[in-house]
């Protein structure tokens, strides 16, 4: 685990550092970022990440001491920035709340913190506080630039998290969602896809439930991650490895994410067959990180494997609840492979599934639903619009393909047991949508939800 924002350079850990950084490695803390909020704590920030190996530090003015900021803060920064420990600007944003700080000082420092990180090419960890479209508007403004942020403590609502999704910054909560009168939170946790999500505790405050009225510390980053992982009801191992992929991803600390070519979420395992694709989704990722859930999926067609490899890392497939061909590409465009895949599956008494965009006889020039049957339980086809033209728009292929994709599932579901899925964008037709699937083509209906 990576605890992403921990104030180990307070006062609170004066006397037990040691002891403090010790007891989260022993509950599987990797790493610990160590935020400034002034010059002094931003100073002892470096200089206790240049103390501990797994240690790193941002350095910045929080807004409640923004009117600490002056002309030589700036050139103090740069200054600790040429420390290779430090990995953000940060804390910096707008707290309304408080009130000590006039709202004007806050925006032209914080703007001044954000034009100084995209001028050293650092990340920038954000505290928002009652200040929700003031921020938004703010980091609106720096939407074409390569601007990175860590939304720390959030406190937003599902619309503010969406559009600072769709800028590609990252989102973390505090174990402040574990308290009893957290529902709001709760609830917001559960539409935040795991892949936009980082762990943090903001030691020493906000202790866990658990630990009410205690200091709060980064060894308590366990029960952050225990409680997304309750809330979002996947396994905790898939919230460690992908929130850590996050922080690397962010902060380029940890493990640099390599290519697989299997890779295991919840209880089923997934094959990467290609990242290639005859459309270009406006909602995919294949051109750009090609990551989810903590996995590397880029792979060019060069590195492309055999079956054999793919049979190899699969190993006994009863060990899982199922085989799903699905990464960012199309699997049809590999159909033999997947077909050689598949029945080594089911001649060892395994399960399949693959996602497909339908679109594997017009890709294979020939009628490839016969050959489904014994070899694929379930496919999952994606509909995204009962619109021709609307389809055309979100995938990026002729409008012709639309009719070709609804009568692959029409055929298909002679075979083998199909769902047709719909991105839960907002220009689509969900109700039009689900009329088409369930009651003319007559297949099962899911929503995927692109938040």
């Amino acid at each position: 685990m990576i605890d992403t924002h921990a104030h180990l350079n307070l006062n609170n850990f004066d006397k037990d550092l040691p002891e403090v950084i010790q007891r989260a490695i022993d509950n599987g803390v990797e790493y610990i970022i160590v935020p400034g909020i002034d010059l002094d704590s931003s100073i002892k920030a470096v200089d206790i990440a240049n103390k501990y190996n797994n240690v790193y530090a941002a350095v910045g003015f929080h807004p409640e001491d923004a009117d600490k900021f002056n002309d030589q803060s700036v050139n103090a920064l740069i200054d600790l920035s040429k420390n290779n420990k430090v990995v953000a600007i940060g804390e910096i944003g707008l707290d309304y709340y408080w009130k000590n700080v006039p709202k004007e000082t806050q925006i032209r420092v914080f703007k001044q913190q954000l034009d100084l990180s995209l001028k050293l090419n650092l990340p920038v960890i954000i505290h928002n506080r009652e200040s929700d479209n003031e921020m938004l508007n703010i980091i609106k403004s720096y939407k074409n630039t390569p601007l990175k942020a860590q939304f720390h403590c959030f406190s937003g609502d599902l619309n503010m998290a969406i559009e600072l999704i769709k800028m590609h910054h990252f989102i973390s909560f505090t174990a402040n969602i574990t308290f009893p009168n957290a529902k709001n939170l709760v609830e917001l946790v559960k539409h935040i896809q795991i892949d936009d999500l980082l762990l943090e505790t903001d030691s020493p405050f906000m202790a866990p439930q658990g630990h009410r009225g205690k200091r709060n510390e980064p060894s308590f980053v366990l029960e952050v991650a225990k409680k997304i992982s309750e809330i979002q009801n996947i396994k905790l191992e898939d919230v460690i490895r992908t929130t850590s992929t996050n922080a690397y991803r962010l902060f380029k600390i940890g493990k640099e994410p390599q290519l697989v070519y299997t890779y295991k979420i919840g209880d089923s395992l997934y094959i990467n067959v290609t990242n290639r694709c005859n459309a270009d989704c406006i909602f995919c990722d294949r051109k750009g990180e090609a990551i989810i859930s903590g996995y590397k999926l880029k792979m060019p067609k060069n590195l492309e494997p055999p079956a054999e490899t793919y049979i190899k890392e699969i190993g006994d497939p009863k060990q899982y609840k199922e085989i799903v061909f699905c990464g960012y590409g199309e699997p049809t465009i590999r159909w033999d492979v997947v077909k050689e895949i598949a029945k080594y599956v089911k001649d060892n008494g395994g399960k399949t599934r693959m996602n497909t965009n339908g679109h594997g006889n017009i890709i294979n020039k020939r009628d490839i639903t016969p050959e489904l049957k014994n070899l694929i339980d379930t496919i999952s086809i994606s509909l995204n619009s009962v619109y021709p033209d609307e389809y055309s728009n979100l995938m990026k292929v002729p409008e012709s393909y639309h009719s070709e994709m609804i009568e692959f599932a029409k055929k298909a579901k002679n075979y083998t047991n199909v769902v047709m899925s719909v991105v839960g964008l907002p220009e689509v037709d969900l109700e039009k949508a689900k009329d088409l699937i369930e009651n003319q083509i007559g297949v099962k209906f899911r929503l995927r939800e692109l938040f």
